[in-house]
């Protein structure tokens, strides 16, 4: 885990830190198994009282990595060796899969979580700012639903957050479109929770400041507030139903391709 994330806890606020600053931290099948392995060991940390959890580099997050691209432009499947076997329906963490643990387990810690937000946070990079309870944001930071780009849907635990957060006809634009949107544009969506000049500065301070309220009232506030959203569990098994049968499809593919190459992709009806 050591060299994808990072752990230091002090007077029980935690900071984590994507490490992976010269990939822009993206999101590889160590970064997976890195963000899940966070989770497991925070869930278990006696004295937590607030999570931080930022990238270090120029970027939050950018995404499921180009090399996971690059491989299912050559083999089909997902990009994992093996991995056009795998069943994404399977539910491998209670109502979740694997690649879906990396942002619900955030949800899932008893204590808030606020993602620090900086440089871009696109796709599953965007995804996983949603798995914190509040999001701080630099002004020039750029985000996007991401995953049309490259023929698919979002299936890490993105949708049931974002049917929480924005508005409807909103979120099936940026869905549909996949556009890239500003700090100020995803303030006024409902998805920015502040805007700020060190946004990993002003989450600790944050963080701090949660962390000498009453840990057992700020608990239950987490438990009361986690159950005002509807029941995720449809949600989450139908981003994996979806985007099992969109992965290593022939238009899928060719939307792959035209980004790699450069050049308009063609659909067949």
């Amino acid at each position: 885990m050591e060299n994808r994330v990072a752990i230091e806890i002090t007077d029980g606020v935690a900071d984590v830190r994507l490490v992976r600053a010269d990939k822009m931290n993206a999101l590889d099948v160590a970064m997976f198994e890195a963000l899940v392995a966070a989770t497991e060991r925070l869930s278990k940390e006696k004295g937590l009282r607030a999570v931080v959890l930022s990238g270090e580099g120029r970027a939050f997050c950018a995404g499921l990595d180009m090399v996971r691209f690059a491989a299912m432009k050559e083999n089909g499947g997902n990009g994992i060796a093996g991995g056009e076997k795998r069943d994404l329906t399977i539910r491998t963490h209670g109502k979740a899969n694997f690649a879906q643990q990396a942002v619900w387990g955030w949800r899932q810690l008893p204590v808030p979580v606020i993602a620090a937000v900086h440089g871009v946070a696109y796709g599953g990079g965007f995804q996983l700012a949603l798995g914190a309870d509040m999001r701080y944001v630099a002004p020039d930071t750029k985000m996007s639903i991401m995953e049309i780009k490259w023929g698919l849907v979002p299936d890490m635990a993105g949708t049931p957050v974002l049917a929480t957060l924005v508005r409807d006809d909103i979120l099936r634009e940026l869905t549909y479109t996949g556009r890239v949107f500003s700090a100020e544009e995803g303030q006024a969506y409902g998805l920015v929770t502040r805007i700020c000049a060190d946004p990993r500065a002003a989450a600790l301070e944050a963080a701090r400041e949660i962390a000498g309220k009453n840990p057992d009232a700020i608990r239950a506030a987490k438990r009361m507030l986690n159950n005002l959203s509807v029941d995720p569990g449809p949600a989450l098994l139908a981003e994996s139903v979806e985007q099992q049968k969109l992965i290593g499809s022939p238009n899928q593919l060719e939307s792959v391709r035209a980004n790699i190459e450069k050049r308009a992709p063609k659909f067949a009806d």
